[in-house]
């Protein structure tokens, strides 16, 4: 990333994302540990417990597990951030789908509310990190060459 602004806004939301993860995986040990079998079985949670117990295993609500191959990152600071800014919006609907499901988990409930605030922040910290990065080119044609690695190259 070209401006040290900038470096330090995703130094700073990287860092909180781990905090989002630990959470996550906190709320769903709670919810998971006094599971009898018969709960198990029931909820359809089963396939999980074969493979994981209840232990936490990063996955998609769709099952997929987590993979850094879902990450993007191109080294263009402008096409990066824009996929910052995605993620955090996909981020936000992800927890306003679990909002409507966890109406009546009130501890849940707020945790997740509280997330999704920190993602519509997050959003706006991308916005403003975008905005800098634009600011700093020669020329506002954004789509002529990687400002991080063409820093010579001719904007026409």
């Amino acid at each position: 990333m070209p401006n040290n602004n900038v470096i330090g806004v995703l130094t700073d939301i990287g860092t909180e994302e781990l905090g989002h993860e630990e959470m996550v995986a906190t709320i769903i040990t709670q919810l998971t540990k006094n599971l009898t079998m018969t709960e198990i079985e029931e909820s359809g949670f089963y396939q999980y417990y074969v493979d994981h117990t209840i232990g936490i295993w990063p996955q998609a609500a769709s099952g997929v597990p987590f993979s850094t191959a879902t990450l993007q990152s191109t080294g263009d600071p402008i096409a990066d951030l824009h996929e910052d800014l995605a993620a955090e919006q996909k981020a936000r609907i992800t927890y306003d789908n679990i909002l409507r499901l966890a109406k009546d988990e009130p501890d849940v409930y707020d945790a997740i509310k509280f997330l999704r605030a920190r993602e519509m922040v997050h959003y706006q910290r991308f916005g403003e990190s975008l905005r800098l990065i634009q600011d700093d080119l020669d020329a506002k044609n954004f789509y002529a060459f990687n400002p991080a690695f063409d820093k010579k190259a001719p904007c026409l």
